[in-house]
């Protein structure tokens, strides 16, 4: 079983026994659990958890390759670019803005550490959750 079908069977399964959907931070949690379970033979993956709470309030977390959680309140940075993304982050990023202003601060930030790090990869996709729908947009950077 991959990792993905592991997730959405023990999301399922959650579902089921609980009757109701997962928060973030039980997802999280569950995450944790899964890389921790292969702590001697780690998935090489940093994941980024996000979502809204129960008030709407946003939670996002990530997490090392074996589980080790880091959370925050303003933002979490994930992979080989993750030094320059925390600089370009704490310079872009404010509290309390508006989607279409986070999401030009997201790709200001992502376009400055790619740019810098010639194993990130030509762009992103980036998410932005708001309690009424997700709207995702592909960000291309550059392709050399």
């Amino acid at each position: 079983m991959c990792r993905y079908q592991r997730l959405v069977f023990r999301h399922k399964m959650y579902q089921l026994r609980e009757e109701r959907d997962m928060k973030p931070e039980t997802f999280a949690n569950l995450v944790s659990a899964v890389l921790y379970e292969k702590r001697f033979g780690p998935y090489f993956c940093q994941p980024v958890i996000a979502g809204l709470d129960d008030d709407d309030k946003p939670f996002i977390c990530t997490m090392d390759f074996i589980g080790a959680k880091e959370l925050a309140k303003d933002f979490v940075v994930a992979g080989s670019a993750s030094e320059s993304l925390y600089g370009a982050c704490e310079a872009f990023f404010k509290p309390d803005m508006e989607p279409d202003e986070l999401f030009e601060v997201v790709s200001q930030a992502l376009l400055a550490s790619v740019d810098r790090d010639c194993l990130s990869g030509w762009g992103g996709h980036i998410y932005i959750v708001t309690p009424d729908d997700i709207k995702e947009k592909i960000l291309k950077g550059r392709m050399d």
